[in-house]
């Protein structure tokens, strides 16, 4: 199947009903994206497809095809957002952080606290209390360079 991704046309061969997250672990070999629970529920395989954020657990690798697929390695080294979450302190044994990152990319830069609370609401930490990442969000969305 053909797919953008992390923006460069991608054609892999794999079971068109594997798991998106399975894939792009195991075929593409980009093990930024985590499994947490393999049902939805925690966030931590979150992927933005078109745009938008979605639990790559849930996703059958047949959806993808034609779309575009930015993973948390898509953001290369210096995104704005990765630099906040170091520097807030919002992450801390790392699971969650990249299913945080990428579901945060769907906020404006003039994000409130609420609006973080909502677009993180399907994300799920078990270290930090999750204050450490909402003002991580925040500070990104004020420099206006997170999305």
């Amino acid at each position: 199947m053909r797919f953008t991704l992390n923006g460069t046309e991608t054609d892999v061969d794999a079971h068109p009903m594997a798991r998106l997250l399975d894939v792009l672990r195991e075929e593409c070999r980009l093990t930024g994206t985590k499994e947490g629970c393999g049902e939805g529920e925690c966030g931590a395989c979150t992927v933005l497809i078109d745009g938008a954020p979605v639990c790559s657990c849930l996703v059958p690798f047949a959806q993808a095809e034609g779309t575009d697929v930015l993973t948390i390695e898509g953001l290369g080294e210096s995104h704005p957002l990765q630099h906040a979450f170091m520097n807030e302190v919002g992450a801390q044994c790392g699971i969650c952080t990249p299913g945080m990152i990428m579901a945060a990319l769907s906020l404006g830069a003039n994000a409130t606290l609420d609006d973080v609370k909502v677009a993180l609401a399907g994300n799920l930490c078990r270290c930090t209390g999750y204050s450490a990442i909402y003002r991580a969000v925040l500070v990104a969305a004020a420099s206006g360079k997170h999305a």
